[in-house]
Order: structure tokens, then sequence, then C-alpha cells
């Protein structure tokens, strides 16, 4: 299990390296999600669905990218 998790991280990081600007857009997203998520009970509960939006989307970047064809 280990050495499968290696290997896609090894896709992904090589993915990631060749397409700079989907990385940037990927982990933007996923920051933003990951900030409205612990911003989000100090101020209203409404945003959380947009958190969960943009962590899913962020999530679904990385899966692309390690599926991704050469």
């Amino acid at each position: 299990m280990l050495k499968a998790f290696f290997k896609y991280r090894k896709k992904a990081i090589a993915y990631f390296g060749r397409h700079v600007e989907f990385n940037a857009l990927t982990h933007l997203i996923g920051g933003i999600g990951l900030g409205i998520v612990i911003a989000a009970p100090l101020a209203n509960p409404h945003p959380l669905r947009w958190a969960l939006i943009l962590l899913a989307i962020g999530i679904f970047c990385h899966i692309y990218a390690v599926s991704a064809k050469k």
C-alpha cells in the first residue's frame, strides 16, 4: 500500500512539475477552501458549502494529475 502511494505521489509531482499553472491553480483553490473551513464557523455557517465545493475541486485536480496520460 505504501509503495502504491509513492507511485501515485511520483506521478503527481511529475505532472505538477510540467504544468506549473495548473499546480498553482489547484493549490490556490484548495487553500481558499481550507481557509473558508477554518474561518467560516467564526462568521457564518453558510460559506461551508463553498468551502466543501472548493476542496472537492482541489482533490479532483489532484486525482486528474495522477490519472492523466503523458
